[in-house]
């Protein structure tokens, strides 16, 4: 047997930068982040992705640690196979995790100290920063040929990025966004609402039930809620109104890549019957799980049509699928790679102006 094909030779996993930076303009604050560097290129084979780095971009729940199991599987699967990759950023906002708060909010959290867009400026500089703190020799770029892996309302995140800074997303993967438009408490029926039919509702399930389910998605999930980190989500539905839109432009001109994955229905329904939402399956199958769906749908819209993949269901996952499912998140990132490799060869070879990103 070869020896190449032996583990002893495979190249080392990546040692992580486990830091902390201070933002321009807000100096009183230090925000906490783990980076990987790219895979070194050989002599015979560049690394197509040393303009590349993948972001993770948090739901409000889950620090970036939650990423970690996913990263190593990543990790596990380019690295077995012996094949290029890019680096690796993944960070916790403002008030989120081991980070300060957001210096500029009035009040400390929970509050609604700040909104979706100053998260955007606030990831535009940190990459911006920490791009410049990691130069390659292999790498001129100024600004990152991104891709973005969201959960929640880290999709959101990356939708208001790409539109705010077009040219600069290769590829999005959004693993079960957050539903933007919705106020998350309307999808329910309303038992008080004139016309209301009780017999309309699932088998086994009261009108006690829905109003409970209401109260509790109004108490835990409704925009006016503050937020631990002081993200507000009051104006999210007017940032983005719509499932499907705003199209973006990506890297060169194009739409981005992009896969959009679901929960899956059933694991989702059963985490949701317990406490604290204790909400019937029957309930979160009937009337939250299809509006999901439909939003998800939209969602692949947001690109050209050739560029999106799904909706697509991560099997065994709730809400988090990072945190569910590693293994299918780090299927899944590979599976993008693949997909934007050409259109990084392509750009780099033609020589796209750098200056976009900044």
């Amino acid at each position: 047997m070869s020896t190449n094909s032996s583990e002893v030779d495979l190249p080392p996993f990546p040692t992580p930068e486990i830091s902390t930076i201070v933002l321009a303009k807000k100096p009183s604050a230090r925000i906490h982040y783990t980076y990987y560097p790219p895979s070194k290129p050989r002599a015979t084979h560049p690394n197509p992705f040393a303009k590349t780095l993948v972001v993770f971009l948090n739901g409000l729940l889950l620090p970036r640690a939650s990423w970690d199991e996913a990263i190593l599987d990543f990790f596990t699967k380019r690295i077995s196979s012996r094949l290029p990759y890019p680096a690796l950023l993944s960070y916790d906002r403002y008030g989120q995790g081991n980070s300060d708060p957001d210096p500029d909010d009035a009040e400390p959290p929970p509050s609604h100290g700040h909104d979706a867009m100053s998260a955007v400026y606030a990831l535009h500089q940190l990459i911006l920063q920490v791009w410049t703190d990691h130069p390659d020799t292999s790498n001129s770029a100024k600004f990152p040929c991104l891709i973005f892996v969201g959960n929640s309302i880290g999709c959101a995140i990356a939708r208001l990025f790409a539109r705010q800074y077009p040219h600069t997303v290769s590829g999005l993967l959004f693993l079960d966004s957050i539903i933007a438009n919705s106020d998350l408490v309307s999808m329910w029926p309303n038992p008080d609402a004139p016309g209301f039919d009780p017999h309309t509702l699932p088998s086994g399930v009261s009108e006690r039930d829905v109003r409970d389910a209401r109260e509790r998605y109004r108490h835990m999930f409704h925009p006016d809620v503050a937020s631990k980190e002081g993200l507000s989500r009051r104006n999210l539905a007017q940032l983005l109104p719509e499932a499907s839109a705003p199209r973006l432009e990506g890297y060169g001109g194009e739409g981005p890549y992009l896969t959009v994955v679901g929960h899956d229905s059933v694991e989702f329904a059963e985490q949701s019957s317990r406490s604290p939402l204790s909400t019937p399956m029957p309930l979160t199958l009937t009337y939250l799980n299809p509006v999901w769906q439909s939003y998800n749908e939209g969602l692949t819209r947001i690109t050209d049509p050739d560029k999106a993949i799904g909706p697509i269901t991560a099997v065994g996952c709730g809400h988090f699928v990072q945190q569910d499912g590693p293994g299918f998140v780090g299927d899944e990132m590979v599976s993008l790679l693949d997909r934007v490799v050409n259109r990084v060869d392509q750009e780099m070879e033609g020589g796209l102006d750098e200056s976009r990103g900044e």
